[in-house]
C-alpha cells in the first residue's frame, strides 16, 4: 500500500469510449498514482466497455486502475480494486467478489467513525469529502480538513480527499495528512491536462 500516494484520477462522464481513451493514456504516463473509472450515464455495456479499454491501458502503464461502485465489474476486468460508498453493498461483500489482493477503498463522507470501523475491518484505503464545493457533486457533504490529520495520526490506512480538489488547494491538503488527492474536473477540463497532472505530482513532492 506505499504506493497509495498521489494523484487518484477519477474519468468524468464521457461516454465517448475513443475520447476518454485518448484523454486518459497520456495522463497515466504523466504521472497518475491510480486512476478511478467512474461514470454515472454509461449503460452497463457501455460501462463494461470503457472499464475493458482503461484496465488495458493501466495494466500498460502500471498504474492501479479502481471501478467505482461496482465489485462484480472490477473483478470481470481485472482490476486492481473497486472504491464503494455508503450504499454499494459492504466492505466484506465485496471483499470476497474482488479478491483478498485488491485494493477496496471506501467513501467515508464526513465520518471518522465509518472510517475507523472499515480500516479496522479490512478497507486499503479511506476517502473523506467533499472537501471543497464540487462541480461534480454539488450537493455532498462537506467535510472538515481535520479529518484528514485525524485519520493520519489514527488511522494505519492511506487517506484520500475528494471533492473540489485543484492544483492551488492541493498543498493544503497534503499538509493536513491527505495521501491521495481524487480529482476530475480540474485535470480533465484543464488547457493542459498533463501540465496540470505534473503541478500535483510536484505538490506531493515538495511535501515529502
Amino acid at each position: 500500500m506505499n504506493r497509495l500516494r498521489g494523484l487518484y484520477l477519477v474519468t468524468p462522464d464521457w461516454t465517448d469510449t475513443r475520447a476518454l481513451a485518448d484523454a486518459v493514456e497520456p495522463l497515466l504516463d504523466a504521472g497518475v498514482t491510480m486512476l478511478q473509472y467512474r461514470n454515472k450515464l454509461a449503460d452497463a455495456g457501455l460501462r463494461r466497455e470503457q472499464a475493458a479499454m482503461l484496465a488495458r491501458l493501466c495494466e500498460r502503464a502500471d498504474v492501479p486502475l479502481i471501478i467505482n461502485d461496482d465489485p462484480r465489474l472490477a473483478a470481470d476486468v481485472a482490476a486492481a480494486g473497486v472504491h464503494v460508498g455508503r450504499d454499494d453493498g459492504d466492505l466484506a461483500a465485496a471483499r470476497e467478489i474482488v479478491g483478498a489482493s485488491a485494493i477496496v477503498g471506501v467513501t467515508c463522507y464526513d465520518d471518522f467513525g465509518r472510517a475507523a470501523a472499515l480500516s479496522a475491518a479490512g478497507a486499503d484505503y479511506v476517502a473523506f469529502g467533499a472537501m471543497f464545493a464540487s462541480p461534480t457533486k454539488p450537493q455532498a457533504v462537506s467535510a472538515p480538513i481535520e479529518l484528514l490529520s485525524r485519520a493520519r495520526d489514527e488511522l494505519a490506512v492511506p487517506v484520500a480527499a475528494i471533492g473540489g480538489i485543484t492544483a492551488e488547494n492541493a498543498p493544503l491538503l497534503i499538509d493536513a495528512g491527505a495521501d491521495l488527492l481524487a480529482v476530475i474536473s480540474d485535470v480533465f477540463a484543464a488547457v493542459d491536462p498533463c501540465a496540470r497532472v505534473a503541478q500535483y505530482r510536484s505538490a506531493f513532492a515538495q511535501a515529502n
